[in-house]
């Protein structure tokens, strides 16, 4: 996609946009992620698209669902960014017997003063991981995903802000569903990103093996990024310019989604039960800009659309019994789209 030094910017507002410009600024401001990445890999070995993704949500205010097996380093990736970034980091262990309490906090009788005092529970952090968050009730996921939706938590009569950066990321484990609770539709629409992790591969795993069983020796990992420096990065990704017809081929795809007899692929008719939703378009764009931010590019093109887009896409279309019996999956469907529509 030919960019020149001066584009008209279709929102208005400023006029043009000096891509040239724009594009130094983002190279000097997006530095900071080379050395965040560098942290992370002294303890974290490969999933090197986990990281990647954990830094898209984190830049684009959006939240995390992981789904992978136990022992791929969910717990660990999230605490070691928590601290390379100074955050402070709370682990939630979602169990059947879990109250929304137990997440957000509750009022204490102190019988001292003779009052209710607030204590406030784990989701007041920076970095939140919520593991297993489908073996809780509905009304426990639901107090989480609130706190995500508003980023703030009503105790009592008070209403607390949570602090920023604010990054949840929750796990799902795609193999054991007996005594689960599978999160509705709507409240997984509320992630911005469902990433699929793997194992690693017999390199990487080598390098693991070693690394744990001489004495669990892992380098100690130092905070060489602030709160404030990821708070001003966000507010930079937002100026990474995307073309109008980046935003067409975005919306291309997710009206394909919905309506795929009218783009050409009636194959998909009878597949698709549901296609994204509105949050579908905007945290695709979200997520293209901050994925071309951690490219130390200050423009969106089509391979960043594609990149990003079955970890954005994969759990807002939902699939038919025909698609199931057929065992068409969510992957294929996006693959299809992908392969149909054209890019501009």
């Amino acid at each position: 996609m030919d960019l020149s030094n001066e584009v008209n910017n279709p929102l208005g507002g400023q006029g043009s946009v000096d891509i040239q410009a724009l594009n130094e600024r983002i190279k000097i401001e997006s530095s900071f992620v080379e050395t965040l990445t560098a942290e992370t890999s002294k303890v974290i070995i490969g999933q090197k698209t986990m990281i990647e993704r954990l830094l898209i949500g984190l830049l684009s205010s959006g939240h995390v669902l992981l789904e992978g097996l136990p022992g791929l380093a969910k717990t660990l990736a999230i605490k070691t960014l928590s601290t390379a970034i100074g955050g402070q980091f709370s682990r939630i262990q979602f169990t059947p017997d879990l109250l929304p309490a137990d997440i957000i906090g509750t009022m204490i009788y102190n019988p001292a003063k003779n009052e209710f005092t607030v204590r406030k529970g784990p989701v007041f952090a920076n970095f939140v991981l919520a593991d297993e968050i489908n073996r809780a009730p509905a009304k426990v996921q639901a107090a989480l995903l609130e706190a995500m939706q508003e980023r703030q938590v009503t105790i009592g009569k008070e209403t607390f802000k949570l602090k920023e950066p604010f990054l949840v990321l929750a796990t799902q484990n795609p193999i054991e569903q007996e005594g689960t609770y599978p999160l509705p539709e709507a409240q997984v629409d509320r992630f911005m990103l469902k990433v699929k992790i793997g194992y690693p591969t017999k390199d990487e795993e080598q390098q693991i093996m070693r690394q744990n069983i001489l004495g669990g020796a892992f380098e100690k990992v130092n905070t060489v990024v602030d709160a404030q420096t990821v708070l001003k990065a966000r507010k930079t990704v937002r100026d990474v310019y995307m073309d109008e017809k980046i935003e067409r081929y975005i919306l291309d795809i997710v009206f394909a989604s919905r309506q795929p007899a009218e783009h050409g692929l009636n194959k998909l008719k009878n597949l698709i039960a549901y296609g994204g939703s509105p949050r579908a378009s905007i945290n695709l764009a979200m997520a293209s800009k901050a994925y071309a931010f951690i490219k130390r590019r200050g423009y969106v093109i089509p391979e960043d659309i594609r990149s990003i887009c079955h970890d954005v896409l994969r759990h807002r279309i939902g699939l038919t019994y025909e698609a199931e019996a057929e065992n068409i999956t969510q992957e294929d469907i996006i693959g299809h789209i992908l392969n149909t529509v054209e890019v501009p």
